[in-house]
C-alpha cells in the first residue's frame, strides 16, 4: 500500500486521509479487487473490504468525490490531488448510476471498469507523491 507521503502534515485530519488513501490503493489495483472481492480470498480472519466499502469512503465517510475542493485543508492538499479525485468521480460516478447496486463481479466485469482503475490509480499517485 503506498504512504501518505508529506501533505498528511497539511491537513486537519490526517485518519481521514488515510482512509481515502486506502480506499484509493484498493481501486487502483485489479488484482486485489479480484482476490478480495470477487473470491473473498481474505489474508487473514476478520478482514473485510469490498467495493461498497471503498467507494462510501470515497463518496460518504470522507465526501472527497464528487467535489473534492471542499475537502481541502481538511482531508486533502490543493494541487493535483484535487484534479485527480475529480477524473476519478467522472469515471466512476457514471457507472454506479447505470449498474446501481450489483456484485462487484459486475463492476470489475464492466467494459468501464479500466478507466476507474486508472483514474484510482492517478489520484494514489497524486495523493501519495508516487
Amino acid at each position: 500500500m503506498a504512504e501518505l507521503g508529506s501533505p498528511v502534515s497539511d491537513v486537519r485530519f490526517p485518519e481521514m486521509r488515510e482512509a481515502v488513501v486506502r480506499a484509493l490503493g484498493s481501486l487502483a489495483d485489479p488484482e486485489y479487487q479480484q482476490r478480495i472481492s470477487v473470491e473473498r480470498r481474505f489474508p487473514h480472519a476478520g478482514f473485510h473490504d469490498d467495493l461498497d466499502t471503498n467507494i462510501s469512503t470515497l463518496y460518504d465517510d470522507c465526501v472527497v468525490i464528487p467535489d473534492p475542493r471542499i475537502r481541502i485543508g481538511t482531508v486533502l492538499v490543493d494541487g493535483p490531488e484535487i484534479e485527480r479525485l475529480i477524473e476519478l468521480d467522472r469515471a466512476l460516478d457514471p457507472m454506479i448510476r447505470r449498474l446501481g447496486d450489483v456484485s462487484d463481479a459486475v463492476y470489475l466485469a464492466d467494459p468501464a471498469w479500466p478507466a476507474v482503475v486508472g483514474a484510482a490509480r492517478a489520484a494514489l499517485a497524486a495523493m501519495t507523491g508516487e
